[in-house]
């Protein structure tokens, strides 16, 4: 008697606890479906960025850092390229200029083919030159996913990219890292040797936001441009090698496939695939 009021008036029964579980599962499972449904396009891409570059899947596969711990190098060329040879490029040079005065007018079109041929050697010696100076920092290995070195049409590209988790700039700031800074003061001794001019320009993310609303990627990726350009200065890049310092703000991803990713973010330094500005004075 005693078990049988037990059971008529011990609470609820076992399952409807049970079944308490299962509502709140099922409401769980609608706020997800409805939360789904409502998507912020920008959001999104952003997030699919992040998971591609956190699990190595990217559309694009042209763009490749450039200081390896194997030191392997962009081109076939460069593999047996050292910075000695800029002993050698300094004797030919000089040695073509003398041949050049002794054969006169007539050499102007052998010259020119020659010119052609010798830009590929030259940007390999500076690559090559770019990443002797580069090793001797101490944490290279860590940032050689933030260097690409590219060749074009254009001239020898040197970008300094953003990847996830390393920035090469402050957030939101036209100042740099101090690895960032180093990183530029190296490569300011090698640039002044050459006589090609240098155009440097600054690329931001899509969907950047800011907490001046005055303040937008056009002023953020001018201004470090400019920073890039002063750093080149003080260490020995004379000013008329300069050529331009631009700002770009998003209008060209480095992965147009995905705006927001943060190797968008970036700086390049161009050195530019042309024949030297003649001296005031020159008569051709």
């Amino acid at each position: 008697m005693a078990k049988k009021q037990k059971a008529q008036g011990g609470g609820a029964p076992d399952w409807l606890v049970t079944f308490a579980d299962l509502m709140s599962l099922l409401v769980c499972f609608f706020v997800l479906i409805i939360s789904f449904s409502i998507q912020d396009k920008e959001k999104l891409q952003v997030v699919a960025g992040s998971m591609r570059e956190a699990f190595g899947v990217k559309d694009t596969s042209r763009k490749t850092g450039i200081i390896e711990v194997e030191g392997i190098p962009i081109r076939d060329y460069m593999k047996d390229i050292s910075q000695v040879e800029q002993e050698m490029d300094s004797d030919f040079s000089q040695e073509r200029h003398e041949k050049r005065r002794k054969q006169g007018p007539e050499a102007n079109t052998h010259d020119t083919l020659e010119a052609d041929i010798e830009k590929p050697r030259q940007f390999a010696t500076a690559a090559a030159s770019l990443r002797q100076a580069w090793q001797e920092m101490p944490e290279i290995t860590e940032i050689s996913s933030n260097i690409i070195l590219e060749e074009n049409d254009e001239g020898l590209n040197i970008m300094l990219v953003d990847q996830d988790g390393r920035s090469m700039f402050r957030e939101g700031s036209k100042y740099p890292y101090e690895t960032t800074r180093r990183l530029i003061a190296k490569m300011a001794p090698v640039l002044a040797q050459m006589p090609n001019r240098i155009e440097i320009t600054g690329h931001t993310t899509a969907g950047q936001l800011s907490a001046n609303p005055d303040y937008t990627g056009w002023d953020l990726s001018s201004e470090r441009a400019n920073i890039a350009r002063q750093i080149l200065a003080e260490y020995g890049v004379p000013d008329d090698q300069i050529f331009a310092v631009v700002g770009k703000a998003d209008t060209e991803p480095l992965f147009p496939n995905d705006p927001y990713l943060a190797a968008n973010r970036r700086v390049g330094i161009l050195l530019k695939a042309e024949a030297p500005p003649l001296p005031l004075g020159h008569k051709p």
